[in-house]
């Protein structure tokens, strides 16, 4: 990444990697339109005129840049007080203090540091103040893909959410666009499928016996006879246009991936998710993609059966690969977060809260995950991130005071998470050994 200090705020973040043609994602500032540059900030206050152009470079991905501008294939070193700078205005001031703690626990210069951090105290964070890039002729766009009504294959694992699976299924039947089958891939029991027979639609049912999510999509994916894979669940709501909308960003974008917007029931979708960007995540919940993918970058590894972040390590294969992928808000979904059934009865639901004392902190497949791409350093960092916010309840995942009180807590609790810590970590290590489980799609 353009920074060295996002090392320790975003260890495991897509766009910290190059891509296998060794190009980062980040747009050299030089080669930046004209129309674009006027709509960013250029901060003259950095030491030197690379970090001014990083910033711009970060500014533009942040605003949702999407172009054919050349990207840095390197970062050069810049400066620790630019460094700082950054940081400051990217980060609450909570975060600036920890990267600080952390240099200097890491034994790095203090009187330097701290030099830097007192020096660069007037700089405030910029949170909201980068404008989305607008992209005017997507209102208007007639998509010949969506003229050509190419067929759909809609994914759908389920386990034991009839009620749920129920609403999703009448949102699909009042698409827009007509031409897609669902595959839904049933592991409920009692199995019932009499219920199938209530909906307008042309569904594949797959019974599937063994509770097993991943294999559920690779079983639905092997079985479909679309040019297009769309990827949804049996507890969230869409819109009619639904599928239309991931079509037509496939095509005015040309990108191969287009990544769909959650959010939670009774919520507004996130600010920084509300525009077009390049996709950073990929959610297995709410996403179309061209087929052919999967040929490029082999099914979901199954070593995440009956665990968590499956889909983030999917979406990294295919960003390593330089397969364009669009975060697209327009064809957003509502996650009604069902309270029971799903992952919350044959796994982990989350990531890093556990349900027993003794169980480990996180689950394994995070630690399998980060390990295989980013590396024991950069592992490591993202433990010191992730585990003293996760020791509060995920009700309390976005009130700051708690959270900050569950640092504190985590330093009382020590010895037990430090436990937890290295049980998960053996746990990875012996899925690292076994190596991943990627079945190859044969067209």
């Amino acid at each position: 990444m353009p920074f060295e200090f996002l090392k320790y705020l975003q260890p495991t973040h897509y766009f910290r990697l190059l891509l296998k043609s060794r190009k980062s994602v980040f747009p050299d500032a030089a080669g930046l339109p004209e129309s674009v540059l006027e709509q960013l900030v250029k901060d003259t206050d950095y030491e030197s005129e690379v970090a001014c152009n990083y910033d711009l470079s970060w500014q533009a991905i942040k605003a949702g840049y999407v172009g054919d501008a050349n990207t840095y294939t390197h970062f050069e070193s810049v400066s620790i007080r630019d460094n700082y700078h950054f940081i400051r205005k990217q980060f609450h001031p909570v975060w600036v203090f920890y990267v600080l703690f952390i240099r200097l626990f890491t034994f790095y210069n203090p009187i330097t540091e701290i030099r830097a951090w007192i020096g660069t105290s007037q700089i405030g964070r910029e949170r909201g103040k980068i404008k989305p890039l607008l992209y005017p002729a997507w209102q208007a766009y007639e998509s010949n893909l969506v003229a050509e009504e190419p067929l759909v294959s809609v994914v759908i694992p389920t386990l034991n959410r009839y009620d749920f699976l129920k609403d999703v299924l009448k949102d699909f039947e009042k698409q827009e666009y007509s031409n897609f089958e669902i595959i839904v891939v049933d592991q409920s029991e009692p199995f019932q499928p009499s219920f199938y027979n209530n909906f307008d639609l042309n569904i594949n049912v797959i019974h599937q016996e063994v509770k097993a999510l991943w294999l559920a999509r690779n079983t639905a994916i092997k079985a479909s006879k679309g040019k297009f894979i769309a990827l949804s669940e049996d507890d969230v709501r869409i819109k009619p246009d639904w599928i239309s909308t991931h079509l037509k960003c496939l095509d005015f974008f040309k990108a191969q991936v287009s990544a769909g917007v959650f959010y939670p029931e009774g919520q507004q979708m996130p600010k920084e998710r509300s525009f077009f960007s390049l996709a950073s995540q990929f959610a297995t919940g709410n996403a179309m993609l061209y087929k052919n993918v999967f040929n490029s970058v082999g099914l979901f590894d199954r070593q995440f059966e009956k665990q968590r972040m499956g889909d983030g390590e999917f979406g990294l294969r295919i960003y390593l690969e330089g397969i364009p992928s669009i975060s697209n808000p327009f064809a957003s979904c509502i996650d009604v977060k069902a309270g029971s059934g799903g992952l919350r009865e044959m796994g982990s639901w989350d990531a890093f809260r556990t349900k027993k004392w003794f169980s480990p902190r996180p689950i394994p497949s995070v630690l399998y995950f980060y390990r295989s791409y980013f590396g024991k350093k950069a592992t490591i960092s993202a433990l010191f991130r992730t585990i003293p916010l996760s020791i509060m309840p995920y009700q309390f995942k976005k009130n700051k005071p708690l959270m900050i009180v569950g640092v504190f807590v985590s330093l009382l609790l020590l010895p037990l998470v430090i436990f937890q810590v290295f049980k998960s970590w053996k746990l990875a290590s012996n899925k690292l050994k076994e190596g991943a489980i990627i079945e190859e799609l044969i067209s």
